[in-house]
């Protein structure tokens, strides 16, 4: 990159401020001193119109329209700010490091998202200044297929699709299967609710993908890759595309690439979103043309994949690992991280977080530290009630376990999963029962039906939890969701029906007690069970204003002006709109 400042404006909330300073930098003929990009999250979700400029490394938020000659005038002309001092977020030491100062940034160690955000995505030229393809011009010169293995068995690096397999074994066994083709797929089917890693990374940093595909085809003999991504995600195949192009004309995809008589080349296929897909044996079949379904395992795709050659696959996080690690080495990256759980991990940091966004933290930080650390506690300063993780694979963590260190092994144990890097933290107005049958349902839904016990199993199992949501359930209906998720657990083809029991189990371990509170007092603590609901009117601080009267749909309020009003319960449909609009606290939602 040359020694322009790039301006990075935060569109989510003003989407016009890009095109007024581009306009204002035009009309002053200042545009040729600025790279201007738009860059839609900082994880600053609470501010609006963001502004980050680099390699000052400083975040101005909350500007406003009438503020961008004060911010051209200190910024791009004289690189002083003293006007828009108190709009300054944060200034940071460097990009790539840890920082002490900034509640969002200072516990994050930036490895997959090295760039992200720092490079424009569609110039192979920035990413190759910041170390790009240097990792497989190494290799190429210095490095045999068994050397690259022992680099990435020393850094310890386990695959990030939510598994966790070592990936130096993965590719070792497929390196030494003999075949005259074979294959590596990366799995961009990212299908989890709440969860943009993969999008993030593929949108931001392409080429670290690549080169992590090219390096794996160089190791186990490959000379063909795919990317299955999914349609979705128009902008991240739009930049694949480009970065492939780009690619091929350097010479670095196709045929002989640089120099060496190493030949490999990369193709992209849609999914159609398919969360099952995400399972590599139905991401194979899809790829071959065929109805998205797993297969009985082993042989194993590593012996027999895609079109019965041996077939290397792993996601984007991973890929994108690989450059570092190669360059830097594996001891450097053996480092970071904790006990058997090396490097770093990308989560979605989402639900009633003031900080939510993506955040990329090394292994071992515990669960409070990212919660209350790097994302600022709760929103509304409200208590924590539990953090799901792993997306429909995964579990909920109450408070109990905040200070766990996030680790493969240490959320098994308590009934999660790390996933593919979902986080959604919840507070006391979620309802464990109404969490389980979301995640359920989504399931459900997303079945392929291939295997009895997911498509039956998972049937009952949520027929189960909406009987418990309306008052309809029994003491025995706990019994019949454990009974039946366990045997899903070991009975279902593929992981999607072996983890989908998980999210209810997990509730069931560890809030136990609002099942029965629903079964045998019919009443949901939360208020999400809208038939468990009941909606009364304080007559202490009713002033009968009427307004809870004219808002009800179904006529359920009555009583005279400036006098209490009633709500008569056989006519309710608990739609909360009484709830929602009194003004005086009056409406009780029991």
């Amino acid at each position: 990159m040359d020694n322009r400042k790039i301006i990075f404006i935060g569109c989510q909330k003003a989407g016009n401020l890009y095109d007024l300073i581009n306009k204002k930098l035009v009309d002053e003929n200042l545009r040729q001193k600025v790279h201007l990009r738009k860059f839609y999250t900082f994880g600053l979700y609470t501010y609006k119109n963001i502004i980050k400029v680099w390699p000052d490394n400083i975040i101005i938020t909350n500007i406003t329209e009438d503020e961008i000659d004060t911010f051209i005038e200190e910024v791009i002309k004289n690189g002083k700010i003293t006007k828009l001092k108190d709009k300054i977020y944060k200034k940071e030491t460097h990009p790539l490091i840890k920082n002490t100062k900034v509640e969002f940034y200072h516990k994050q160690f930036r490895v997959v998202l090295r760039n992200s955000g720092v490079i424009n995505p569609e110039d192979i030229n920035e990413y190759i200044k910041r170390n790009g393809y240097k990792a497989l011009a190494k290799i190429l010169k210095e490095y045999t297929p068994d050397q690259v293995i022992e680099e990435l068995k020393k850094s310890g690096l386990r695959g990030r699709g939510g598994g966790g397999f070592p990936t130096w074994m993965k590719w070792n066994c497929t390196k030494n299967v003999e075949s005259d083709i074979k294959y590596v797929i990366c799995n961009a089917d990212e299908g989890d609710p709440g969860a943009y890693m993969d999008r993030s990374i593929l949108e931001g940093d392409p080429h670290s993908v690549l080169e992590g595909m090219i390096i794996a085809g160089y190791t186990i003999g490959a000379k063909q890759g795919f990317i299955y991504v999914r349609a979705e995600y128009p902008l991240a195949i739009e930049r694949l595309e480009k970065a492939i192009k780009q690619a091929r004309e350097y010479g670095l995809l196709g045929e002989n690439i640089l120099g060496t008589d190493f030949s490999f080349d990369i193709e992209l296929r849609l999914g159609a979103g398919a969360f099952v897909c995400g399972e590599e044996t139905a991401l194979i079949a899809s790829i071959e043309g065929k109805r998205g379904m797993p297969r009985p395992r082993p042989p194993y795709p590593s012996i027999k994949g895609l079109w019965d050659k041996p077939t290397l696959i792993n996601n984007v996080e991973t890929f994108a690992n690989v450059p570092v690690i190669l360059y830097k080495g594996g001891d450097w990256y053996s480092q970071i991280g904790y006990e058997n759980s090396k490097g770093t991990k990308v989560f979605a940091l989402t639900g009633k977080i003031k900080n939510s966004g993506l955040v990329e933290v090394p292994m071992g930080l515990t669960l409070r530290e990212i919660i209350f650390d790097v994302g600022g506690g709760l929103t509304g300063n409200r208590k924590f009630k539990a953090v799901q993780t792993g997306g429909p694979s995964g579990g909920v963590i109450p408070e109990e376990y905040l200070d766990t260190p996030i680790a493969y092994e240490t959320l098994q144990n308590l009934g999660s999963i790390m996933g593919s890097g979902g986080m959604i933290v919840m507070d006391n107005e979620d309802c464990m029962i109404d969490v389980a049958k979301f995640y359920l349902q989504f399931a459900v839904d997303e079945s392929c039906g291939k295997c009895s016990p997911c498509r039956i199993g998972g049937t009952q199992m949520l027929s189960i939890l909406n009987k418990i949501s309306i008052g309809h359930g029994e003491m025995e209906d706990i019994d019949k969701l454990i009974s039946i998720g366990k045997a899903m657990q070991k009975a279902s083809l593929c992981g999607l029906g072996q983890t989908a029991p998980n999210p209810v189990l997990s509730t069931l371990k560890y809030f136990r007690d609002e099942y029965e509170e629903h079964i045998k007092d019919k009443r949901c603590r939360a208020g999400k069970c809208r038939e468990l609901v009941k909606y009364a009117i304080d007559p202490t601080k009713c002033i009968g204003c009427t307004l809870c009267a004219i808002r009800c749909p179904v006529n359920a309020i009555s009583g005279e002006r400036k006098k209490p009003h009633v709500i008569d319960q056989s006519i309710c449909i608990k739609c909360g709109e009484c709830y929602n609009v009194c003004k005086f606290g009056a409406v009780i939602k029991e």
